[in-house]
């Protein structure tokens, strides 16, 4: 396919980990916007934290994307918020407006800024988001509505800043849009057509072991200790 432009880098951020809101909690998901570049490696933006590596980062969560118009989305639902005022609200690495859930497949590959990355998983929010907004469902919400952003890899290094392009240059998987995927995990759960076919995908290991134990035990995982977070 022909090279595409999608969207212009707004905003470019990274944050530090800290301790949070409930015992013994770290994490670095208030994130703050970068002026200049920032090298991009395969574990993700450079300065960029994260406060529990057992379920945030790594190569298959290297950068996170939100798009920056679902805020207006987010005002409507739960009123004016702070957070709301700029970007970063969410966690995300990357803000832009013109690219969303829905105009992204997994498995594309995309240039960011001088680096190559591929769209990995759509992201499962945690409780997190919630203690951060004050909304006690935010989590869920965010998993509901399918505004939850998504997660790139990154296959060739390079920089990012505020202002470069994000440019589609592969699809290999043109039925599989993210949102489809999402109605996989969370509504039509044990859809086993759909289960199967999933299963063909370069799925991260997480996903790939959700559905093929949803095939062979014919059962949907609980979600609560995510969504709920420690008490």
């Amino acid at each position: 396919m022909s090279p595409r432009v999608l969207a212009r880098i707004e905003a470019v951020l990274t944050g530090r980990a800290v301790d949070y809101t409930r015992p013994g909690s770290r994490s670095a998901i208030a994130k703050v916007a970068v002026a200049g570049a920032v090298e991009v490696g395969v574990e993700g933006l450079a300065g960029d934290e994260q406060g529990d590596r057992r379920v945030h980062g790594g190569p298959d969560k290297a950068i996170h994307h939100y798009p920056r118009e679902h805020y207006a989305i987010w005002a409507e639902e739960i009123g004016a918020h702070p957070l709301l005022a700029m970007p970063g609200a969410f966690g995300e690495n990357l803000s832009t407006t013109g690219v969303s859930e829905a105009d992204l497949c997994l498995g594309d590959r995309l240039r960011l800024g001088t680096a190559l990355v591929e769209v990995s998983q759509g992201r499962q929010p945690c409780w997190k988001l919630s203690d951060r907004f004050g909304v006690a469902d935010m989590a869920r919400r965010v998993q509901d509505s399918g505004r939850s952003g998504w997660y790139y890899r990154v296959l060739e290094p390079g920089t990012v800043q505020a202002g470069d392009m994000l440019e589609l240059l592969e699809r290999p998987h043109p039925h599989w849009p993210l949102p489809r995927l999402a109605e996989l995990l969370y509504r039509r759960t044990l859809d086993r057509g759909e289960l199967a076919a999933a299963l063909e995908l370069p799925l991260v290991p997480s996903w790939r072991a959700v559905f093929a134990r949803r095939l062979e035990q014919g059962g949907t995982e609980s979600w609560a200790s995510r969504l709920a977070g420690p008490l």
